[in-house]
């Protein structure tokens, strides 16, 4: 069974209608990701249905067009791959993402990823998400912040808020200690002019751990003093 039909059929079994462009796209995708892994260490990951269910799906978990307007401009931090900002601009062209990740080899994947699929409108932007969130092309700007698997989400919230417009998102996609993070990271939220939105349980096919995308409202714009420093936010969270 060609990649193709993998995702299709996961996709179809999480409930998410793709297209033949959508498939043909994620299918390059991946070629790329795992061709470029034999020359750098972009994921553990490689079996097709995994990549299709653990990558793909998993980073199209978060969508909701209630979060994502049209023409929205989002930030994916610590992109890594470009999970979960590729598979979402792939599904949904018209918004305008910008890729932010420290490692620049990183980058120069994505660079190709992005030439190959003709994805118009990303930017990529080699930097810590503490020096990211102090550049006035990127503070409070963004509509959406994105971030799955970087950091725990008292940290992740320092690193992301920042990014994000009054009146907009930050949506983090968490694994199964996603209650206890969500309660540890409460002074952090509201220390950031935020609150929490939702919070959507996930289930991916074929696997029955325990997922969660949780949406984080940011209502005024960013205190002065953060995110502070590169390093801080995790060695000391607020």
């Amino acid at each position: 069974m060609s990649f193709s039909d993998i995702l299709r059929e996961a996709a179809e079994e999480y409930g998410i209608a793709l297209t033949l462009d959508h498939l043909a796209a994620f299918s390059l995708y991946q070629q790329l990701l795992l061709s470029w892994n034999e020359k750098i260490n972009l994921t553990a990951i490689t079996e097709p249905r995994e990549v299709a269910v653990k990558h793909m799906i998993d980073s199209l978990s978060c969508y909701d067009e209630r979060f994502f307007p049209p023409g929205c401009t989002v930030a994916d931090v610590g992109t890594g791959a470009g999970f979960p900002g590729i598979p979402l601009k792939i599904f949904r062209p018209d918004i305008r993402l910008t890729l932010i990740d420290s490692l620049n080899k990183r980058l120069i994947f994505l660079q190709d990823v992005v030439g190959q699929l003709g994805l118009k409108d990303v930017k990529l932007v080699h930097a810590r998400a503490e020096e990211a969130g102090r550049q006035k092309e990127q503070r409070d700007r963004h509509q959406v912040a994105l971030s799955r698997a970087v950091a725990r989400l008292n940290t992740l919230a320092e690193l992301c808020l920042p990014l994000v417009r009054p009146g907009g998102y930050f949506i983090a996609l968490k694994g199964a200690q996603y209650q206890e993070e969500l309660a540890e990271a409460q002074p952090a939220i509201k220390t950031l002019a935020s609150s929490v939105d939702e919070v959507k349980n996930v289930s991916l096919p074929g696997l029955d751990d325990r997922r969660a995308v949780i949406y984080i409202r940011k209502s005024g714009p960013t205190p002065a003093g953060f995110p502070r420093r590169p390093g801080i936010p995790e060695k000391k969270p607020l």
